[in-house]
């Protein structure tokens, strides 16, 4: 399966996202480092081999962004923080390796919160990133640069990096599809970490086809990666069509649904009924402690977050204050908190896989409220609490899950539906997705304020 709308004409794709990128990115902040060169060329070559009747792979001529967290050799690589400011690799990451294997073009490298850890991608170092559909909004946190760009056509695809949520709240807060894979599923070498136990890259695009093909060219085991694992997926890409007649789908009773915009919750439902319009059947269930998720989870990324920035937090002078005040309270989790934690991870693992014993997919919102607002001067922990609590059940499960959007709040924001799956289970969401928006179109708007 070949990326059909770009061969022949992978220099005029990357030319209109450059050009977005001209108009756009002084209002937006969606890039930090721009490589139109690089692009180009890369471009050109998708072009000539596709006039020799060559086909580069999966992504050829694909023009991607990176967030910027991800390694790339001889482009700076700032992880949005200033010990890293003008910091350059020697070598790419593993994914940017294989995107580059597939054919793709990479555009350069986008604005993510502080030390990837920020759900808004409100950043006083690189600068902040703005939302397409309301500047004085946050395209939320830590991927928001690279989602911002995909919505405002400066990108067709990008990858992002995800802990608690940072592809799946930021494609919600966007309007753009984003993936969190299997965790293990796709590697974390050469990209600066949260929680090693945790992350995982994921790529965005306005189209699920789309994410699903960067998904199949980045996914695979690496042996340089210790969290990476082991896993035969089938030639997925011939099977995207297949609709969901038959399935499952799982509409949680407890937790998901509660203290949500009810706008919100509409827009979820109408994601429901347009997969069951299509076959589908819903299974309401109760998922037992679902409210303890993002506390028990939040235990275990602060402290590997503090452990992998140990030497860093010697030297707050070399963060924001409240970046610092984040980190450290990783320093005050005790051992037994740890270990409780990780006993609470293997009992809601548990959970779940029976759960989707009687379920093939869960539907809930990605996040309970509308975008922030970028004056907005909450701190970090507390807006971290509100925006990600349904996101870190899936991270405490290492579950994939992907956000799609499925409608707008009174103010014009997007929303974002998730759907989850179990372990490994990515084709299934990549199915159900396509299903979604064959018969919406939510995914194709263009926010206002960018059509002047």
């Amino acid at each position: 399966m070949i990326w059909v709308t770009s061969l022949n004409r992978s220099l005029t794709l990357c030319n209109d996202c450059l050009d977005n990128i001209a108009r756009h990115n002084d209002d937006l902040n969606a890039f930090i480092t721009i490589t139109p060169d690089e692009a180009r060329k890369q471009a050109e070559i998708a072009d000539a081999a596709a006039a020799r009747g060559e086909w580069l792979g999966l992504l050829h001529g694909m023009p991607l962004a990176l967030k910027d967290n991800i390694d790339t050799a001889g482009t700076i690589t700032t992880s949005g923080a200033e010990p890293w400011r003008n910091h350059v690799p020697d070598e790419d990451a593993m994914v940017v390796r294989r995107l580059k294997a597939a054919g793709a073009v990479l555009l350069g490298k986008t604005t993510l919160g502080e030390l990837v850890f920020d759900v808004r991608s409100k950043n006083p170092i690189v600068g902040t990133a703005r939302n397409p559909w309301d500047f004085e909004r946050s395209p939320g946190g830590s991927s928001g640069g690279s989602a911002a760009a995909v919505a405002a056509g400066m990108a067709v695809g990008a990858l992002g990096s995800d802990t608690g949520g940072s592809v799946r709240l930021p494609a919600a807060h966007s309007g753009v599809v984003g993936l969190r894979p299997t965790h293990g599923a796709v590697s974390n070498r050469g990209v600066t970490a949260v929680s090693f136990q945790n992350d995982t890259i994921g790529p965005m695009a306005k189209r699920v086809t789309d994410v699903a093909r960067i998904f199949a060219a980045i996914e695979g085991y690496d042996s340089g990666d210790p969290y990476s694992r082991h896993h035969a997926y089938t030639n997925f890409l011939g099977e995207l069509g297949d609709g969901v007649k038959g399935l499952r789908i799982g509409i949680p009773q407890n937790f998901f649904f509660d203290d949500v915009q009810a706008e919100i919750t509409a827009a979820v439902m109408s994601v429901a009924d347009a997969l069951v319009d299509q076959g589908a059947r819903l299974v309401k269930l109760t998922l037992p402690d679902a409210e303890r998720t993002h506390l028990q989870t939040s235990v275990l990324i602060y402290s590997d977050v503090a452990a992998y920035h140990r030497t860093l937090l010697e030297t707050p002078d070399q963060m924001t204050a409240p970046m610092y005040e984040r980190l450290r309270r990783g320093l005050d989790i005790t051992a037994v908190d740890y270990a409780r934690a990780l006993d609470f991870k293997a009992r809601w693992r548990r959970t779940l896989a029976l759960a989707f014993e009687d379920i093939d997919l869960l539907l809930t919102p990605t996040t309970p409220v509308e975008a922030l607002s970028n004056s907005d001067n909450e701190d970090l922990h507390s807006a971290t609490a509100r925006v990600a609590q349904f996101t870190y059940a899936g991270t405490l499960a290492s579950i994939p899950g992907l956000s799609l959007p499925c409608g707008f709040t009174a103010n014009g924001l997007p929303i974002g539906a998730l759907l989850q799956a179990g372990w490994w289970n990515e084709p299934l969401l990549f199915r159900a997705g396509i299903a979604y928006q064959s018969v919406t179109d939510w995914h194709l708007r263009t926010p206002a304020a960018l059509k002047c």
